[in-house]
């Protein structure tokens, strides 16, 4: 089942709808190809970029009743991206909870009461509300962008380990389908590069006064 946002974005970026991209592979015959004979074969004779080629493969292979990554019966689809700093959990958390980290997670947002049931708007339209709160442990709670049909689940974990080391986790469940996830996946990584670059600045002008 493809999501609204998919169908608006491959018709903005492509100039066909979907309903289009399923037609013209039928006529092709293209339900032979693997996947990354699918990606190659639209990349050369469709000249889709190499953003859309793997995504319209994957999204015609669900539609042939191929599994897709990242899907399960539980949760649909779903993206984890973590990475390993050598920063304390208690400035991450901080982080996190300070306008310049709320901005990378939720949006433009003055603050988040850290309650179980407080809800939050960001000035672009991103909702939520929080379901579950271990301070400087996991935050859990529905996530939803203004352009979505339905709200996703994303759980924040922070895991110290020795040395003071802090492994920072995204997850997020209940996405509508890969388009959504592959979006999402770039989201999180690039946050988590942001939120490593500020967090090591930080962490050497204390070190280094």
């Amino acid at each position: 089942m493809a999501s609204n946002l998919f169908k608006t974005d491959i018709k903005a970026e492509t100039g066909m709808e979907w309903e289009e991209w399923i037609q013209t592979l039928d006529e092709d015959h293209a339900t032979s190809y693997s996947h990354d004979g699918l990606t190659a074969y639209l990349q050369e004779v469709h000249a889709a970029s190499d953003k859309w080629a793997p995504l319209i493969a994957a999204m015609y292979g669900q539609k042939l009743g191929r599994k897709p990554v990242g899907q399960t019966a539980a949760v649909g689809f779903n993206i984890g991206v973590r990475k390993t700093v050598a920063i304390p959990r208690e400035q991450i958390w901080s982080y996190l909870l300070s306008p310049a980290g709320l901005k990378l997670w939720i949006g433009d947002i003055s603050s988040l009461p850290l309650a179980v049931g407080s809800e939050f708007k960001s000035n672009d339209g991103t909702t939520g509300k929080l379901g579950v709160v271990k301070p400087y442990e996991k935050l859990r709670m529905s996530w939803q962008r203004k352009d979505w049909d339905t709200p996703s689940t994303l759980q924040i974990y922070l895991l110290s380990s020795s040395k003071g080391k802090t492994t920072v986790s995204f997850h997020q469940e209940k996405l509508e389908d890969l388009y959504m996830r592959e979006m999402m996946r770039l989201h999180w990584e690039k946050t988590l590069d942001i939120l490593i670059q500020d967090n090591t600045k930080e962490r050497d002008l204390h070190s280094h006064p």
